[in-house]
């Protein structure tokens, strides 16, 4: 666990303690500080007193706090902030996260940044494989996994992968990227940022501070990316890199009719094919492997070890997760889209898909999705979402009003079995957020792994 005493002798309050406000915590008093802590839910505000904090109702009362560390869940400027993150504004009061926190008292430490709408987690995943299988001394963390805090302090030979989102973004200060990879931009999140420029501001603080001996890894296959990619080369504060799933890009690291080709040195060398990367398949994992190559090339790893890495890339969790394939029919496991730009990314990988869709519905819902229709064989609609899902898909999907997700794969189960369709996908790719019928993603992802496991039929 990390030790943060850049606040020794300091008051520090901690706002909201889940895993991440308790780990900030816990970091800040064995660093010596005084630490004041609040969360509005009694049942945290309990566990907090189990541990030993005190408890102070922030929204009253700083307590002569130098910092408010905020877990990034909570809103600090839109909607509308919350309490204490007022009271801490008026008061000037930084406001930051656990991530700063890491950031200071790792100075020495080397730092891989990945944000983006869409790929984030995988995109970190496979740089901290790639940096682990080639002998890199690596954490990872972040917004994927682990809070920051609890990750292994490092030293000068180690190096973190983070994933960041834009809330984390918003809330850190002093981190300079060694590496800053920056994926997608789509619109998400637009109530907390205030609309879509507040939400891209708060992706380009990914790199601030940058300057020559760091670099900035862009995707260009978006307009805002694109645009973001053309003023930071404009600027020449930082090496830019290009990458691409979907065309050449000279200097940069891209895929081809479905060849990764190395361009950093401008040999344009072709180094991998993607068939041989199993547990990325899509267009969109090619970007997220050309972004993961060219992190890891940057720092310092031989193409031939890279690509020998991410052919080794066991996948991840909720990502398009392969769990079974049961009398001829293919499970996956696709919890982590939460919109409908992350579905797209499975749909357009199967042919033959008996879908699970529904949730607590995002702003944008599945009309962008009318295009990949015709891979659908039926839709199992599931949640709040359920209705009004039902209204796009009308006369152009079947469809049944499953409303939980049980009855949902019971009955994809039976409808692909009566198909009998060579290749067929029982696909839960939800295309919207979790929390009407589950704690989180991954809470419906691994109630549905433990569905799938249960099922009866020949396994393959």
């Amino acid at each position: 666990m990390i030790e943060a005493s850049q606040f020794r002798n300091q008051t520090v309050a901690v706002l909201g303690l889940a895993r991440s406000g308790l780990a900030a915590a816990e970091a800040l008093k064995r660093g010596g500080a005084r630490v004041v802590a609040w969360d509005d839910a009694a049942s945290r505000r309990d566990e907090a007193t189990r541990a030993g904090f005190e408890l102070v109702d922030l929204a009253a009362d700083l307590a002569g706090a130098k910092a408010l560390v905020l877990s990034p869940g909570i809103p600090h400027t839109f909607p509308q902030p919350h309490p204490a993150a007022a009271r801490a504004k008026a008061a000037g009061v930084p406001i930051i996260g656990d991530i700063e926190l890491l950031a200071l008292a790792q100075k020495a430490a080397h730092f891989a940044g990945i944000t983006g709408t869409n790929g984030k987690s995988t995109t970190t995943a496979l740089t901290a494989h790639i940096l682990a299988e080639t002998g890199r001394k690596v954490a990872v963390g972040g917004n994927l996994g682990m809070p920051a805090l609890l990750l292994e302090a490092l030293g000068a030979d180690g190096t973190y992968v983070l994933e960041l989102s834009s809330y984390q973004l918003e809330l850190t200060r002093s981190l300079v990227l060694d590496v800053a990879v920056l994926l997608n931009i789509t619109p998400d999140h637009l109530d907390r940022h205030g609309g879509m420029d507040g939400y891209v501001a708060a992706k380009r603080r990914l790199f601030h501070g940058q300057s020559m001996r760091h670099t900035a890894i862009v995707g260009i296959d978006d307009d805002i990316c694109r645009g973001i990619f053309t003023a930071l080369k404009g600027a020449g504060k930082q090496r830019v890199v290009p990458i691409s799933a979907q065309r050449s890009v000279p200097g940069g690291v891209y895929v081809v009719d479905g060849t990764l080709i190395d361009d950093l040195d401008g040999a344009a060398r072709p180094v991998l094919a993607m068939a041989d990367a199993p547990r990325l398949p899509g267009t969109h994992n090619g970007q997220n492997a050309a972004a993961a190559y060219a992190a890891a090339r940057t720092l310092g790893c031989e193409p031939d070890a890279v690509a020998h890495a991410i052919k080794t890339f066991p996948g991840l969790a909720h990502r398009q997760e392969w769990i079974a394939t049961i009398d001829g029919i293919r499970y996956v496991n696709d919890s982590k889209a939460t919109n409908a730009d992350a579905t797209e990314k499975a749909l357009v990988c199967y042919d033959d898909i008996y879908w699970i869709a529904g949730g607590k519905p995002k702003e944008d819902g599945i009309d962008a999705l009318a295009p990949l229709f015709p891979r659908i064989r039926r839709a199992f609609l599931i949640g709040e979402a359920a209705a009004r899902f039902a209204r796009t898909l009308d006369s152009r999907v079947a469809y049944e009003m499953s409303g939980t997700l049980g009855t949902a794969l019971a009955a994809a189960r039976h409808a692909a079995l009566n198909d009998r369709r060579r290749g067929a996908v029982v696909l839960l790719s939800p295309a919207c957020a979790s929390f009407d019928q589950f704690r989180d993603f991954e809470d419906r992802g691994d109630q549905f792994r433990h569905m799938v496991e249960q099922l009866p039929g020949r396994r393959a």
